[in-house]
């Protein structure tokens, strides 16, 4: 059968991407919508682009070469993507090809005009919308000038946007073809684009409609600011109608023009109110069609709309899934947990398993819904309170939702909110470190159980075993004794930074107070790196053998280098405690420490360098010395107060809790994390034996699988499609394209939050003050902790901390993250640690460049950008 180059467009299924593109798939389904007129057209398929990429083989090699260059690189990208395209303009259009073409043309006449628009086989999807990547070309007149601009078309695959943005959403460049759709064109009075969803707050009932006077060009390139409709409910709830000035027209022998617009006319509206109201209920049909909010471009035609094109609105933050109509307010988990990247659906659907509440997934992160809480006054008012205390971001996110009439419902404080997990004041608990210590062995003792029993347990066995493990999980973490201690500790904190501020007028006393506390797990494995350190140091050849580590199994050879053989065994030590541990720790997919130890290797090498021997039992000596020298101060200058005797005591009885328990507040992370690993080991073995049964291709496949699916697996012993393997791998990467709101309605309007606050500097990035002091230092902005190149006195700017980064803090001379609050783990460390650290500023990687100069107000909450 011979191939089929051209196709008419009101021929096209939407399932016909791979030979039309995701525009010409669009465009066909758009064609089918009841209602809908979209101007006639046809298709010139990859088939045909197929047959330029044959008539010149050097493509091939050009594109593979592409592949290979350094998605940083953008020198040889700019060079090899041009050589491409000029390879491809420069290739003759087959005679078959373009006959073809001609003959579709030939009917309505040399004089029509058509819109010529590049369709990608990786365009509109739901995931990427590639909009802009690609070219367009308008008022095209004649065979030769369409076939001209559809080979240019075909080019324009390889624009250096178009390239760079394939390669950030992880597409190779050769597995995507080029289609090209040809259109009448139409000459509209107005055009634009209609958001189905509003783009800026990603609220799904609000539309937004940006219109200017001529042909849609002047609004895409910038040329003129739009007019701009919000629409609601079918009625425009907000308008603002710019100074239009210029339009872009066609001009009677093709091509266009840009023109002055007469000054009667600049500051019109481009549509009326009716007319934008009318243009959102045709776009909500088109959006119910393809079950997503649309980015739709439009024409209106005496008074009539046409659309030129559909495409998903990929930059939405997505709405978890409920099965009713009602309003729904939800807190991200992952900026409670310091893990705001997206979790694949192993690592979610684990963390939901285990958890003490319920959790709804979306854009693969977790959320808790807060609604039934913010209803009941009394519950909501101890919900925000302990927000507040966590992070001020969430709470004032949650007060602008309660803000917007009858969203939140009204309930009776009897009613079925309850009070929010934490509220309330816990049992009373004594002051006896005996208390920690018994609380960590029942743990230990727990985990120590789970591995014993664990080992002998595969098949189906294994998952009953796994869901009792999962109740014992939860029975461990609702432990009312842990909870009572955790709560003790963090209570004597806000007890003593409220109180000696009002007595002795003193910022955040407890940083100080609660230096190098006992039975910190957290900060203990950070200072135990130190001591690995101590055993590398004075091995020159093992220090240059771990400077070039980069295999996984460097281990296995470094007792082959003098000094190697004590160094591997500190190493191997080390990983026994902590090897569990890794960034991004409540994902159970993300490898671990004792997986991956060459994640280490950089850190104890800056150890090495920045650091003398014994380095790791002075900093907990200092520590705990200037503790108790805080303490003296402080109970001696209360002493100096009226009724000093009854301050300093109530003082004392407070600073003796902090100590006791603050450093508890770690453990049961530290719990959960040890008995994550061990469910991981034991599904990757059972992974392994789907390999060798042939249901999987590889093991770390079942990541991309539910507990639940992968349960199913199991029993059924059922192959696993790759295709769903692929979409969730697809997804995966373009949940790393979403930033997850603090907070999320139902109507997917995403809040991240403000300060209001008046005591910020102009030119300050506001935050929380979580550690107290001031640092001057060179800013490192690190987002993998694999990267991490520390000298002393650096500032470590991330978006977020968790325990697992605790072993950089040594080295650092204060902390800057855009997630986290009061009592979130990086911020506690900082405190042990005595490092000056502002937590919750917003775009802090983006807005601080490494290598900049800052200053770090910990006790004030704001950093400072320096010359």
């Amino acid at each position: 059968m011979s191939r089929r180059y051209v196709v008419a467009l009101h021929e096209v299924g939407e399932n016909q991407g791979a030979l039309v593109g995701g525009k010409g798939a669009h465009l066909g389904g758009l064609s089918r919508i009841e209602g809908v007129r979209v101007p006639g057209g046809f298709c010139v398929t990859t088939d045909a682009f197929r047959r330029i990429l044959a008539q010149a083989p050097s493509l091939d090699e050009q594109i593979a070469e592409l592949s290979r260059v350094d998605p940083g690189d953008r020198e040889a990208i700019r060079a090899l993507s041009a050589r491409i395209r000029r390879t491809i303009e420069e290739t003759a259009i087959p005679d078959d090809v373009a006959a073809a073409i001609s003959q579709e043309l030939a009917g309505p006449g040399e004089q029509t005009a058509y819109a010529v628009r590049s369709s990608a086989t990786a365009e509109d999807l739901p995931t990427a919308s590639f909009a802009g990547q690609q070219d367009t070309y308008l008022n095209v007149m004649g065979a030769a000038a369409v076939l001209r601009d559809v080979s240019r078309c075909w080019a324009s695959l390889f624009t250096e946007r178009a390239v760079t943005y394939r390669q950030r959403a992880g597409i190779d460049h050769r597995s995507v073809h080029m289609a090209v759709v040809v259109q009448r064109m139409v000459f509209p009075q107005s055009s634009g684009i209609l958001f189905t969803a509003d783009p800026v707050t990603g609220d799904r009932k609000v539309a937004t409609v940006d219109a200017g006077f001529g042909l849609g060009e002047a609004l895409v390139s910038g040329l003129v600011n739009p007019d701009v409709f919000k629409v609601r409910d079918g009625e425009v709830v907000a308008r603002t109608i710019a100074v239009k000035r210029r339009a872009v027209t066609p001009l009677p022998d093709g091509g266009t023009q840009e023109v002055a617009i007469d000054a009667r006319r600049q500051e019109l509206p481009a549509l009326t109110d009716a007319q934008a109201v009318r243009l959102v209920e045709l776009g909500r049909r088109i959006e119910a069609h393809f079950g997503s909010p649309q980015d739709i471009e439009w024409c209106l035609v005496d008074d009539d709309f046409r659309i030129v094109q559909s495409r998903p609105i990929t930059t939405l933050f997505p709405v978890p899934v409920t099965d009713d109509d009602e309003n729904h307010v939800y807190v991200s988990v992952g900026h409670g947990q310091m893990m705001t990247d997206p979790m694949k659906p192993l690592g979610y659907s684990m963390w939901q398993l285990t958890a003490m509440v319920a959790m709804h997934e979306a854009g693969g992160r977790l959320f808790v819904d807060v609604t039934r809480r913010l209803a009941s006054p009394a519950a909501r008012a101890g919900l925000l309170e302990a927000m507040g205390k966590g992070d001020p971001l969430i709470r004032d996110a949650l007060e602008t939702v309660l803000e917007r009439e009858g969203f939140v419902p009204s309930l009776p404080d009897t009613g079925p909110g309850g009070p929010p997990p934490g509220g309330g004041a816990p049992a009373p608990i004594e002051t006896d470190p005996a208390l920690v210590a018994g609380l960590i062995e029942r743990s230990e003792a727990s985990i120590a159980a789970l591995e014993r029993d664990i080992r002998s347990k595969s098949g189906p066995a294994l998952f009953d075993f796994l869901l009792e493990a999962f109740e014992e999980h939860k029975r461990v973490l609702s432990d009312p004794l842990s909870i009572q201690a955790i709560m003790a500790g963090m209570e004597a904190t806000w007890w003593l930074n409220d109180t000696l501020w009002e007595w002795l007028g003193e910022k955040n006393a407890a940083d100080t107070l609660t230096l190098s506390a006992p039975d910190n797990i957290t900060s203990e494995m950070g200072l135990a790196l130190l001591d690995v350190a101590d055993v590398v140091r004075p091995h020159p050849e093992v220090v240059a053998y771990l400077e070039g580590a980069r295999d996984e199994d460097f281990l296995e050879e470094l007792a082959k280098v003098p000094g190697g053989a004590e160094a591997r065994d500190a190493i191997e030590a080390y990983l026994d405690r902590y090897g569990m541990r890794c960034v991004g720790e409540i994902d159970i997919t993300r490898p671990r420490w004792r997986e991956r130890p060459s994640t280490l290797v950089p850190v104890i090498l800056d150890n090495v360098r920045n650091f003398e021997p014994g380095a790791a039992e002075r900093r907990f000596e200092q520590g705990r010395r200037k503790a108790q020298e805080k303490e003296r101060d402080v109970l001696s200058r209360l002493r100096a107060l009226p009724d000093g005797e009854r301050k300093a005591d109530e003082t004392k009885a407070m600073i003796d809790r902090v100590r006791t328990f603050i450093g508890y507040r770690e453990y049961p992370k530290y719990g959960i994390i040890s008995r994550y690993f061990l469910y991981k080991q034991a599904l990757l073995a059972e992974a392994g034996r789907l390999v060798r049964a042939g249901v999987l291709r590889e093991r770390e496949e079942v990541f991309h699988l539910t507990f639940q699916e992968l349960h199913d697996v199991v029993r059924s012993n059922r192959v696993v499609d790759p295709r769903l393997i692929r979409e969730r791998e697809e997804a995966f990467r373009a949940h790393h394209a979403l930033t997850p709101p603090r907070v999320l309605t139902s109507d997917g309007e995403a809040l991240t939050g403000a300060y209001r606050r008046d005591d910020v500097p102009a030119g300050a990035l506001a935050g929380v003050p979580v550690s107290a002091g001031t640092v001057e230092g060179r800013a490192r902005v690190i987002l993998d902790m694999a990267d991490a190149d520390l000298e002393e006195g650096d500032i470590l700017v991330t978006p977020f901390t968790d325990p697992s980064w605790s072993p950089l803090f040594v080295a650092i001379a204060g902390l800057v993250t855009e997630v986290g609050g009061l009592m979130t783990h990086g911020a506690v460390i900082a405190r042990e640690y005595g490092l000056p650290a502002v937590v919750g500023v917003e775009r802090a990687t983006r807005l601080i460049r490494d290598g900049q100069r800052i200053r770090v107000h910990g006790t004030d909450g704001y950093v400072e950008l320096l010359p």
